[in-house]
């Protein structure tokens, strides 16, 4: 099959022959949208970024790697908006507070349940990410094409049978994706061929793991480290996705 502009990313991450081709995909497009929010192009600068990192915000994870990144002034412009963008907020949350008033049969049920406004507004605001935003919208773009090159190209499906398979984390993903975008017939291939290559590639990591931690028997010293040396990073992705292993994504100045 001829390669496409929206099939060149996922080609490129299955012939990474990496742990998990999504896992590779994500640290690219986390790394793009970092490099748009505060990289040398200052987009933090135009208002219509601003307007959306306002409303949206960041979550802790993405506020640290925004720290991590090195752009003092771009983060520093990005939350004086922000911080602008919140204190409205907060203060008109407080101006319509009530608190919610006690009964006397609510004081003998422990597990009554109260809504607090605030804090679900407080909620609301952990939940939002404007670099987690941009992700989840180019991620469905990428399950769609996966779904489409799995069906349409023999040569793609033929090196995800051949490949490390996926970490749990984007497998989750893919069994729930295929719910709606595969067909009966299709799904009687699809499942059987990835549970399988889970199978085999979860074994393989257990294996790594196993003989990493058996080199450490005296008994094991001159022993070959067979592919166990890098099995803890490696084993970390595929339970949960991610690279542990890699060092902090800075700006190139």
């Amino acid at each position: 099959m001829k390669e496409k502009l929206y099939t060149i990313p996922l080609n490129d991450a299955v012939n990474a022959g990496d742990e998990c081709p999504f896992c590779f995909i994500e640290r690219a497009v986390e790394q793009d949208a970092i490099d748009f929010v505060l990289g040398s192009g200052s987009s933090y600068m135009e208002s219509d970024v601003r307007e959306a990192t306002d409303k949206a915000g960041f979550c802790r994870e993405h506020f640290k790697k925004m720290f991590d990144y090195g752009n003092t002034l771009g983060n520093g412009w990005i939350l004086k908006t922000h911080y602008m963008q919140i204190n409205r907020e907060m203060k008109e949350e407080f101006g319509n507070f009530a608190p919610s008033k006690s009964t006397l049969m609510g004081k003998f049920k422990k597990n009554t349940e109260r809504v607090n406004p605030v804090g679900m507004w407080v909620q609301e605001k952990e939940k939002s990410c404007y670099i987690c935003n941009r992700f989840a919208d180019t991620y469905e773009r990428y399950l769609d094409t996966f779904f489409h090159m799995y069906k349409t190209d023999g040569d793609f499906r033929k090196r995800i049978h051949e490949s490390k398979g996926f970490c749990l984390h984007h497998f989750g993903d893919l069994c729930e994706g295929a719910e709606n975008r595969l067909s009966d017939k299709e799904k009687k291939e699809f499942y059987p061929a990835m549970f399988d290559l889970m199978e085999k590639n979860m074994a393989r990591l257990q294996e790594d793991v196993t003989w990493l931690v058996d080199k450490f028997d005296y008994r094991n010293k001159d022993a070959d480290w067979k592919n166990s040396k890098d099995a803890i990073q490696r084993g970390m992705q595929k339970l949960k996705g991610g690279y542990p292993a890699d060092p902090v994504y800075k700006m190139n100045k």
